[in-house]
This record gives C-alpha cells, sequence and structure tokens, in this order.
C-alpha cells in the first residue's frame, strides 16, 4: 500500500509494557505521518528508548497495537518490520568490528533479498556524505562516520520512517548541524518519516514538526516544542528534574 494512501500510516494505540517487575509504559498512543519529524524527549527512566523497542519489533508490548499503513504489526519480528520498511539506529553506534566498511556494506546489501546491486549503497552513503575509503577497518572508524555507515546501511534499503535513538550522542556541534541538514533532507525532500529521541533540544527545535514529551512511562504533552516548554508540567518533569 502507498503510504500516501494509507489512512494510519504508523502509529501506536495503547501501548504498556513491563520490565522486570515494573510498569515501563502505560497507554502511549502516538502517530506520524510521511515527511513528518516527530521527536520525543523526556527525563532518564520516561520509557523513551523501551517505545522504540517496542515500535521496531524489539521488544513485545503487554497491551496495545503498532500499526503500519493500515496493518497491525504486533506479531512481526524486528527484522520482518526492516523489510516492510521501517528502519532503526541505537544510541550506541555499534559496527562489526572484524569488517571494514565495505564488507560491512556489502553484507548489509545481501542481508535480505532481492540483493542490492553496489550503486544502491554508494547512493545512500552519498545522502549522508559518508567519504570515507571502503577499504577502511570499521575499528578507525569515529563516531559520527560510525553513525553514518549505519545510516547508510538503512538507507539503502528505501525505508519510509526511521526510528532514531538520540542520533546526536557523542557528536560535536558541526557534527549535529550536520546531521540536522541530513534529516531535513530525509523528511522533507524523501517524503521518509522520522521519529527522534533526544536529549539535545537545540537540535529538535530546528528539525521537529512536533515534540511529544514523556515522563515516568505516559505522555505528559504534545505538540510544538516552542510551546510545550512553558508548559508546568513539562518545566517539572524535564528541565528542573
Amino acid at each position: 500500500m502507498n503510504k500516501e494512501l494509507a489512512k494510519n500510516f504508523f502509529s501506536c494505540k495503547n501501548i504498556s509494557i513491563d520490565l522486570g517487575g515494573r510498569e515501563i509504559l502505560r497507554n502511549i498512543n502516538i502517530d506520524i505521518k510521511p515527511g513528518e519529524v516527530l521527536g520525543i524527549i523526556g527525563p532518564n527512566g520516561a520509557g523513551k528508548t523501551s517505545l522504540i523497542e517496542i515500535l521496531s519489533g524489539r521488544y513485545k508490548q503487554k497491551t496495545g497495537d503498532v500499526i503500519y499503513k493500515d496493518q497491525v504489526i504486533n506479531d512481526k519480528p524486528l527484522y520482518e518490520r526492516a523489510r516492510m520498511g521501517i528502519g532503526r539506529t541505537y544510541q550506541t553506534p555499534v559496527v562489526p568490528e572484524e569488517l571494514t566498511v565495505g564488507e560491512t556494506l556489502k553484507a548489509a546489501r545481501q542481508s535480505t533479498k532481492p540483493y542490492l546491486p553496489v550503486t544502491d549503497a554508494e547512493y545512500a552513503a552519498d545522502l549522508v556524505k559518508f567519504k570515507v575509503s571502503w577499504d577502511m577497518a570499521n575499528t578507525k572508524l569515529e563516531t559520527f562516520n560510525r553513525r553514518k555507515l549505519l545510516m547508510t546501511s538503512v538507507l539503502m534499503r528505501e525505508p519510509d520512517i526511521i526510528l532514531m535513538d538520540e542520533p546526536a550522542s557523542g557528536l560535536i556541534n558541526a557534527e549535529i548541524d550536520e546531521i540536522d541538514n541530513t534529516l531535513r533532507m530525509l523528511s522533507k525532500e524523501m517524503n521518509i518519516a522520522v521519529l527522534i529521541v533526544e536529549h539535545r533540544i537545540e537540535l529538535l527545535e530546528t528539525i521537529a514538526d512536533r515534540v511529544v514529551v514523556m515522563d515516568a512511562g505516559e505522555i505528559i504533552a504534545e505538540g510544538n516544542l516552542e510551546d510545550i516548554i512553558n508548559n508546568p508540567k513539562v518545566k517539572e518533569a524535564y528541565f528542573e528534574g
């Protein structure tokens, strides 16, 4: 189904989960449209990463539904969701240390059929300005280029949505500005939906169309970032907590 025609492109309804005997998420409802950038903020322990784990298929929720293009995908594991068009990046950019850049991209191209030509990897690398030698060992990559390698691997599969867990973690300001520009291009020019969990408010200020604020496993505010940062509940939970 074409993503523009789906009434419910990507959302979750009444999501709850318990981990280690503790309620981590309670009745979470979010939705995102094609080409939209949705930011999720909140203090440590708010449940933000657990939510991404559920949306990507790594965790199984206790209650509720994850919906993609009008289809409930609760029974789809992470790898099937990736094949359907749901990309995912992680807070820590872990790469295969025994491989080179080129070997990693080859593995990504051949991770599932149809196998992709090398030109698809080159195109994806160009999108994120990943310009290192493909003969370079992954162990020699700095944090930003590790993130670019993983983004290249995701983008060559042409996802409809990317779930990103703190993509600016460990980066300096100039690198954050480059990520800003890349995410603008992906969302506004390529119509890819981007859901970002991020502590860096300055990144969300420039690119997020909407922001959801979480605290203690619940959503406490949603809307324009400029408006919600003045919400008393948000100030108490996030900025003054």
